[in-house]
């Protein structure tokens, strides 16, 4: 220390000499300085060494490392660590992961430099305000060589992810297939934050889309972002799938989204719940608890309305031919109960069954379902 003190050697070269890092070197130096302004240099020593506190990374999640940084993208280190919670409930830092993986040349290329985010809109103060909504096309799968959409949606208050999924193409059956599984399981925000597509805007003044028809009748709005930027939380989303995804569908071998969309579901439920957000400094699952017992939440449970299942249909207007039969897929079935020429609803639901409504949906009345077809196995 009095070497380096009077400058005749560096401090990698004391470091090398004493075995130690030259991190490590420069902190015992500190703390000899600090003896040496009380004079007390000639009895300085230093203390004891923690130890090597390496901790020991277990076969099996060296395993799913060495599958996850030789797939094609190879995954991120905080994405190797967050499969290591997920999947083994062993906490580790994406520096050690890091440091695992240069140590076994499975070295990854620096990522591109990020230009410099805009200036971010702060969160809402109450869940269930507004929820973001937006899809995501891209190539998932391991030579895939369309673009699939990855539906995301999530909490502006607490970035809590209410919905993530992948479909074939991004129309209107995946919309209303989506929307009520997450209004079903966390139930109905104010208003969805979404872009100006035409699933969700016209230029009719007063006007509705079919989708907003539907949003409409539970009094959920919608609200429009100018532009890409303005809709940045679910964004950013975006590309932590778009990082995450591709590598473990290659290390796992799923090439189409009936296999995928489980594991998609676990990953947001394991991003929800034991993820720590940057910006809240907790998860986003305990920043919605902490609402909720606060009372700061515009949530509203799924109502108990029987057009439920008929809203989230895909209704179409149709006539009862002069042979009195209705069409529902590829086939036609007899109608006893309504004369030739009258108008019924006709929905298909998400399961592919078909319901024929007397009329089509308002409030304050009930279905009257004339026709039923089971959807065919």
């Amino acid at each position: 220390m009095e070497q380096f003190r009077r400058q005749e050697t560096t401090a990698a070269d004391a470091a090398h000499e004493l075995g130690i890092t030259a991190r490590r070197f420069r902190q015992l130096y500190q703390d000899y300085l600090r003896a040496v302004a009380r004079r007390e240099e000639a009895d300085w020593a230093p203390g004891r060494s923690g130890g090597n506190r390496q901790r020991e990374i277990p076969v099996e999640v060296e395993d799913l490392w060495r599958r996850l940084f030789k797939a094609k993208p190879p995954a991120s280190y905080s994405f190797a660590a967050s499969e290591a919670l997920r999947r083994f409930e062993l906490t580790v830092d994406r520096a050690t992961v890091r440091r695992w993986a240069h140590e076994r040349s499975l070295n990854l290329p620096r990522p591109r430099k990020k230009d410099p985010a805009p200036i971010r809109r702060w969160q809402c103060a109450r869940v269930g305000t507004l929820w973001q909504l937006d899809v995501s096309p891209h190539r998932w799968f391991p030579g895939d060589s369309v673009n699939r959409p990855l539906f995301d949606m999530l909490d502006d208050c607490s970035r809590f992810i209410t919905g993530a999924r992948l479909y074939e193409k991004e129309n209107l059956y995946g919309y209303m297939d989506f929307l009520p599984r997450a209004f079903e399981q966390y139930g109905l925000p104010l208003a969805l934050y979404v872009d100006y597509h035409s699933f969700f805007f016209t230029h009719i003044p007063d006007a509705l889309t079919y989708l907003g028809e539907a949003l409409h009748f539970y009094d959920v709005s919608l609200r429009y972002a100018p532009t890409p930027q303005a809709k940045g939380k679910v964004e950013r989303l975006h590309q932590l799938w778009q990082n995450r995804l591709p590598s473990l569908f290659s290390a796992e071998g799923i090439n189409d989204t009936g296999q995928a969309n489980p594991l998609v579901e676990d990953l947001r439920q394991h991003r929800n719940s034991k993820e720590i957000h940057r910006e809240l400094k907790r998860t986003p699952q305990e920043a919605w608890h902490i609402a909720l017992r606060e009372k700061r939440s515009d949530l509203r449970p799924r109502p108990r309305c029987p057009w439920w299942n008929y809203i989230w249909s895909i209704r179409a207007s149709i006539k009862v031919d002069i042979h009195g039969t209705v069409p529902a897929g590829p086939q036609r079935y007899r109608l006893e109960s309504c004369s030739p020429k009258t108008s019924l609803t006709r929905c298909e639901h998400r399961d592919g069954s078909f319901s024929f409504l007397l009329k089509p949906p308002r409030k304050g009345k009930h279905p009257i379902v004339l026709l039923r077809i089971e959807a065919q196995k």
